[in-house]
């Protein structure tokens, strides 16, 4: 019972930081909230006793001694707009109690914890910044790329008191536990998930230039309303990834901004944010290319013009094969059922694997609600995969990996 008093303990504490009236939170990359949420895991840290620091980018680590050369597990802190609780602390929560049990057990295992700034895509259209700055990639977006205020990820990087210089975190392997996010887990009765590989986005903004006109004065055939042109490529969205869904592909329009958005002027101006991932590369090239065709489609029947950009595009990554073979073993010597599944959603791991071995492990989320204030786990499932990463690492230390 210690054991779960202290993951009730430490999620009540992140549990008020960024929370909204509906019961969801907000706590968007290099903000006052999610600067709160790496504050209050500084706190734990000291009551605990671990070691803390922070890197030059704003990730922060936990760990008892600082080691030079560890295994790493950890996940996130920050969510998107009117988001749920447990999306990336469960991760961060089951590093906090390995952490616990190699100190009370006195175990020789190099470990340390992070949780990694700016994983939700939702202020500046790039997911997994904290990792990717620590895998010495970004450094020519971050001039670039910026929220819907023009703020750049550098100038919040900066104005967070953290310096945007990416570098390459050097470590044995990294593990992070997180929620499905889906249904399979819970509907097939399966406690634990191994994810053997993550898919990746491509992300569009589409900028659609239409005519702002007065709503009654305006007749129908003399219009360039930017709206119905995005009402198009929303369905033209929808339409591709149900084609492609047969190979995991899916497709997705997340962001509408709307000018000058009055009922009593046609629209002149649409912006659309387009997330288009998969598995399978060559099924994601589908969506995006028949996207490209429709919408100049689109542009020549309406006569309205537009601007396509590429965010950014990411490939799929598959989760390291010894891991796996470690998880399912140090799964079914605890004794946990266990199924081997690939993840829609995209998390710091697949960004990991490029600079060490990287694997994954699922837990169960009640009726794979995600990013939504009623997204809810079990702290039971949090210390089930903990146990199971804790076997692994103990085994992967005594062979050297």
């Amino acid at each position: 019972m210690e054991d779960f008093a202290f993951l009730e303990s430490c999620f009540d504490r992140f549990y008020p930081v960024g929370a909204l009236p509906n019961g969801g939170v907000r706590r968007l990359g290099y903000t006052v909230e999610e600067n709160a949420m790496h504050q209050t895991l500084k706190e734990i840290s000291s009551e605990m006793e671990f070691f803390f620091r922070t890197d030059e980018v704003g990730n922060s680590f936990v760990s008892l001694d600082n080691p030079s050369f560890p295994f790493v597990v950890g996940s996130h802190l920050d969510s998107v707009p009117n988001g749920g609780r447990y999306d990336g602390v469960a991760g961060i929560l089951a590093g906090l109690l390995l952490l616990k049990w190699v100190k009370e057990r006195a175990l020789d295992l190099p470990l340390s914890v992070v949780a990694f700034r700016c994983e939700e895509s939702s202020r500046f259209g790039q997911a997994t910044v904290g990792s990717h700055l620590a895998s010495e990639k970004l450094g020519d977006q971050l001039a670039i790329l910026h929220d819907s205020e023009g703020v750049t990820l550098e100038e919040a990087i900066e104005k967070a008191g953290f310096n945007p210089c990416p570098y390459r975190l050097k470590v044995r392997g990294f593990l992070e536990l997180h929620i499905e996010q889906g249904r399979v887990l819970e509907e097939k009765g399966i406690p634990i998930g191994i994810v053997t590989s993550i898919a990746a986005p491509v992300r569009l903004w589409l900028d659609i230039k239409g005519r702002q006109d007065h709503s009654g004065a305006t007749p129908m055939e003399m219009r360039k309303d930017a709206l119905t042109f995005a009402s198009e490529v929303v369905l033209l969205v929808e339409k591709l990834g149900r084609a492609e869904s047969h190979r995991k592909s899916v497709a997705t329009v997340g962001v509408l901004h709307l000018e000058p958005n009055a009922m009593n002027v046609v629209p002149g101006h649409v912006g659309l944010g387009i997330d288009i991932r998969g598995i399978d590369l060559l099924s994601r090239e589908e969506v995006v290319q028949g996207l490209v065709k429709g919408i100049e489609e689109i542009s020549l029947t309406r006569d309205i013009e537009y601007v396509l950009k590429e965010i950014s595009r990411e490939d799929p990554v598959s989760m390291d094969e010894e891991i796996i073979s470690g998880l399912k073993h140090a799964a079914t010597f605890e004794g946990v059922r266990f199924l081997e599944m690939p993840s829609g959603a995209g998390h710091d791991a697949m960004v990991m694997a490029s600079v060490t071995k990287a694997g994954m492990l699922f837990i169960p989320c009640r009726g794979g609600i995600s990013h939504n204030p009623q997204e809810e786990a079990n702290l039971e499932d949090v210390h089930l995969g903990a146990r199971i990463m804790l076997r692994y690492l103990e085994e992967a230390a005594k062979g050297g990996e």
